[in-house]
């Protein structure tokens, strides 16, 4: 049985099938998803994923969406956080590898999250990407209370200051690229208790699933990307899953809550 730590179940993508989706990752042995909002107008289609299919929810402001988020958003974040019961904070954090993103305003925002994390006593789920010594920097500063560092493709030196301060770190379909060199000796080196899986889907398809156009990803991979880590690793999947589901649980407390 596997928890995809990491799945935007709500999105438009998955409008025209989106019973079939949950039906075959159901199948496919997926015990939970965590579907984490990135903006206030997405709430309440977050909500509902978790009314009509029982996900666990998160709700954050995503940095690639800085330009939409207002002062205000994070008083409605801070009413969904206390209301709704989510089992983290997130997707918050910085990116600064997509051009034309105003940073110190995402700074600005990323912090006001923490403290909202800190205040509400929640886990993070942090976007990383071309940030991470900067969002390390902000989470000793707040000191949350943990969570993931999504799709991780940092150093090693990094993954062990996350490791510190009681992050897991996670890995999908980036790690299924042969080319993905230093994802896949993290994946294989790193101790196993710190690693959840994550399919990001609709995003970062796994290798199979690369093409022109590329297949869609669905949460139903995540057992073939546990194959992967299995094979990096030297051991069998039925490891990786067990190992994988008991870190998603330890880092954020309140999942355990949504499977019973």
């Amino acid at each position: 049985m596997f928890i995809d730590s990491h799945c935007h179940l709500d999105a438009p993508e998955f409008d025209a099938d989106r019973d079939a989706v949950v039906a075959r990752a159901r199948a496919a042995g997926i015990v939970q998803q965590v579907v984490p909002a990135i903006t206030v107008a997405t709430f309440e289609q977050t909500r509902t994923m978790r009314d009509r299919y029982g996900t666990a929810l998160a709700f954050g402001l995503h940095p690639i969406y800085i330009a939409e988020h207002r002062d205000e958003h994070l008083d409605v974040l801070a009413e969904w956080l206390r209301r709704e019961s989510p089992v983290a904070v997130g997707e918050i954090g910085l990116d600064f590898y997509v051009e034309g993103l105003d940073a110190a305003r995402q700074i600005a925002v990323f912090e006001a999250q923490l403290k909202l994390a800190r205040d509400v006593d929640l886990p993070v789920i942090v976007h990383i990407r071309r940030s991470q010594d900067q969002v390390l920097k902000y989470l000793r500063k707040w000191q949350v209370q943990g969570g993931i560092a999504h799709a991780f493709n940092g150093s090693r030196q990094q993954a062990d200051e996350f490791i510190k301060l009681g992050f897991a770190l996670g890995f999908g379909g980036a790690m299924t690229y042969s080319g993905s060199k230093r994802i896949r000796k993290l994946a294989a080196e790193l101790p196993l208790e710190a690693i959840v899986l994550e399919t990001d889907s609709p995003d970062i398809a796994p290798a199979w699933l690369a093409g022109s156009p590329p297949g869609r990803n669905e949460p139903d991979q995540l057992p073939r990307i546990a194959s992967v880590l299995a094979e990096l690793r030297g051991c069998d999947v039925a490891t990786i899953a067990e190992q994988t589901r008991a870190n998603t649980l330890r880092v954020l407390p309140g999942l355990a809550a949504t499977l019973a």
